[in-house]
């Protein structure tokens, strides 16, 4: 894990060069499916956790190459689908191209959401993004900004309380893990973590690097309420046990610990 302090990757612009950077393999690897935690684990319990979305104007906040943008779209929902990195929108906008599904497409940073008008969408949903922007809280005044009043904000991040700079799994000498390390919690350092799907066959340089930024529980709650969001409800998925009897990693997760964390938050 590679730490960086102080200014380092605080702009938007080199949170875009970074998954530029990544966006090849990422849109390879998940379209091929190897994303084994959110096509089998997170997607269908966020989805649960959303939301009719039929008949809705939404915004996708950090969508990628829009593979849940098109999800959302087949549940008759009219998306827009907003990201920094440009690979990663022309992508989407092939994709679209291909499989026409009505969605328009914008390469822009969800902390920055001027190019849109004050209440054009009745909601805005987020899987695994707004973790990795370094202004969560300007995220969700520019949110708060293009919802109109009785809108709704539904997010996915990872739990910020267990994945700190300093996890680890703990076993015993059987090799069973018995335990999760959390550390460093309150590091305010950018780090890049490097890391592959593990479905994924191995290719040459097939480390992602991922931009963390030091977003605790606080951010997300604190955030929410300075831009004048009252907070729904929260959840920390666990997955079912069918999950966990067809892959060992997530049983491990039902045992001891949530992964990610959903926040859902209507505009006053």
């Amino acid at each position: 894990m590679e730490r960086l302090s102080g200014d380092a990757m605080r702009s938007d612009a080199e949170v875009a060069q970074a998954w530029d950077a990544n966006a090849d393999q990422w849109i390879r690897h998940v379209r091929a499916g190897w994303d084994r935690y959110r096509e089998e684990f997170n997607n269908p319990m966020f989805f649960a956790f959303l939301p009719e979305l039929a008949g809705k104007t939404v915004i996708d906040l950090g969508c990628g190459e829009g593979r849940n943008t098109r999800e959302f779209a087949r549940r008759r929902a009219r998306l827009t689908g907003v990201d920094v990195s440009r690979k990663m929108i022309a992508a989407a906008l092939s994709a679209e191209a291909q499989e026409p599904l009505g969605i328009s497409y914008r390469e822009a940073s969800f902390s920055d959401l001027s190019a849109f008008p004050v209440g054009g969408f009745d909601l805005a949903v987020s899987t695994m993004a707004l973790m990795d922007g370094p202004d969560f809280e300007g995220a969700a005044r520019a949110t708060h900004r293009v919802l109109r009043p009785g809108g709704s904000l539904y997010f996915s991040v990872l739990h910020p309380c267990f994945v700190t700079p300093a996890q680890k799994w703990l076993q015993n000498e059987a090799g069973e893990e018995i335990g999760f390390r959390v550390g460093e919690y309150f590091s305010d350092d950018v780090h890049i973590d490097r890391w592959r799907f593990s479905a994924a066959p191995q290719e040459n340089g097939d480390l992602f690097a991922m931009p963390r930024f030091p977003h605790r529980l606080e951010t997300y709650i604190n955030g929410l309420i300075a831009a004048d969001f009252r907070i729904l409800k929260i959840q920390e998925p666990r997955p079912t046990e069918a999950m966990a009897a067809a892959h060992p990693s997530f049983a491990r997760l039902r045992r001891h610990l949530p992964l990610f964390i959903y926040f859902a938050a209507a505009k006053a």
